[in-house]
């Protein structure tokens, strides 16, 4: 086999190879054999009809397009490898000559990695913020600790921004209620938002009994954004009784025998909450100025392809939230063309992020271990809510364990890109990134702690 490459684009490239006769043997002897266990011909057994026979019966080009069918694979894939080319698409594959007991010979266009130079990422130079953890903060969790412990009382008066309330809710459109547009006996903390809009509004001042329409819009099922009357009927008011934050409650609600103790432990958790966010943040800075520094050609179909990916990921996620497009740009205060343009900036960013770590780890000559592997499944399984098992048996059966290897590589190589970084904060103090572990505290120099796997690519906005 002879093969030749042909640079049509920095990013997409185009093999013409030629195939000898000969080696096209032993896939014709496979033609031969599939075809013969397929057709019935008196006189035969099935299985074991001779290749003239088949050739009579058949015809002889339909066994020679079985056997280019089962060749052109393996030569494209000889192909790749004998001109060190990785494909990042499907290839465009065309037959440009062949006749019997000739040459066959074919075309492949595919988008392949660009080849660039990988910067020195030795001592790149990174700022984040510092680690603040205020009174406020610590206030909030203990409030929110205080409100798990909470008893709820009824009360004889007008609902008011934090109390709980019992409502019926009918929505209708045209007089005629809307079907599943009915909810009964629902509990609901005045003022939490994120239902229907104009709901906190109309409850605040009713009281058991009490009955109001409003406007508004639905938020979810078939009619999603539909505007309808909404009645909503209040049949209880409750408030909430908050315990002292005192020794009986640390002890009621922590490990802890005393309120000071719960106070200083509820400040080292955030602060740890907060290290954690400042390594995202550190490994942010630092790919972004190692991708500043680089100059990467992009395949735009696989652009093209991503960000069509992360728009419907982001629509599903503002659909989730029972949002419009309009509302989610309005809340953002984006318009559609700013949303368009900073989507396909952090595509191209990830994009690019991944082929420079991509290159990092070839250059390292990272390994995977099934270690590795074994700890990264459980990882993706308790992050979508999976039985650890049963995820790792879909991604063996559906092959993605490729994918996967190449996640934990890129979580490799940008480890050891941010490990030989210099990463201060606003305050000039140097930022420990290498033996931060998971729960955010900082082990021993010496010590083999795990470093802290982060994603190699920027995820979509949230909606």
């Amino acid at each position: 086999m002879k093969s030749a490459v042909e640079t049509l684009s920095p990013t997409r490239a185009k093999l013409t190879v030629e195939v000898p006769f000969e080696e096209l043997k032993p896939s014709l002897d496979a033609a031969y054999r599939k075809i013969a266990s397929q057709i019935n011909v008196p006189g035969f057994r099935r299985g074991k009809v001779p290749p003239t026979v088949i050739d009579r019966q058949v015809g002889r080009g339909a066994v020679l397009d079985e056997a280019i069918n089962e060749v052109l694979p393996q030569k494209y894939m000889e192909a790749l490898k004998e001109n060190s080319l990785e494909p990042l698409a499907q290839p465009e594959i065309e037959v440009t000559r062949f006749e019997d007991n000739e040459t066959l010979e074919f075309t492949a266009e595919v988008d392949v990695k660009p080849e660039f130079d990988v910067p020195a990422y030795d001592g790149i130079a990174a700022e984040v913020e510092d680690i603040v953890v205020t009174d406020d903060d610590v206030e909030e969790q203990v409030q929110a600790l205080r409100e798990r412990f909470g008893t709820l009382v009824d009360v004889e008066r007008a609902a008011a921004e934090g109390d709980f309330v019992t409502l019926d809710l009918a929505a209708a459109v045209d007089g005629e209620t809307v079907e599943g547009g009915e909810v009964s006996g629902m509990s609901y903390k005045v003022g939490r938002g994120g239902m229907l809009e104009g709901l906190d509004e109309a409850l605040v001042g009713m009281a058991a009994a009490d009955s109001k329409t409003f406007p508004s819009q639905l938020v979810g099922g078939d009619l999603v954004g539909q505007d309808v009357e909404v009645t909503v009927t209040v049949t209880a008011v409750q408030e909430q009784e908050l315990p002292e934050v005192d020794d009986e409650f640390a002890q009621l609600a922590s490990e802890f025998d005393t309120a000071d103790e719960l106070t200083a432990d509820v400040r080292e958790r955030l602060g740890r909450g907060k290290r954690l966010e400042q390594a995202a943040a550190a490994r942010d800075a630092v790919l972004e100025a190692l991708l500043e520094k680089t100059e990467i050609p992009l395949p735009e179909s696989l652009v093209t392809d991503e960000l069509n990916s992360r728009r419907e990921n982001v629509e599903q996620q503002i659909a989730y939230a029972g949002l419009t497009m309009e509302k989610y740009l309005e809340d953002e205060g984006q318009t559609q063309e700013e949303f368009e343009a900073d989507l396909e900036r952090r595509v191209r960013d990830a994009v690019a992020a991944q082929f420079i770590l991509d290159a990092v780890a070839k250059k390292e000559e990272l390994g995977v271990e099934q270690e590795d592997l074994s700890s990264h499944l459980v990882r993706r399984a308790q992050q979508s809510g999976q039985d650890p098992q049963e995820f790792a048996n879909h991604m063996f059966e559906h092959n993605h364990i490729p994918e996967l290897v190449q996640e934990i590589l890129r979580g490799k190589a940008l480890a050891t890109i941010v490990e030989s970084a210099t990463v201060k904060d606003a305050s000039g103090n140097a930022v420990e990134l290498k033996n931060l572990r998971p729960d955010g505290t900082i082990g021993e120099p010496e010590s083999e702690a795990e470093v802290v796997e982060a994603a190699p690519a920027e995820e979509p906005a949230e909606a």
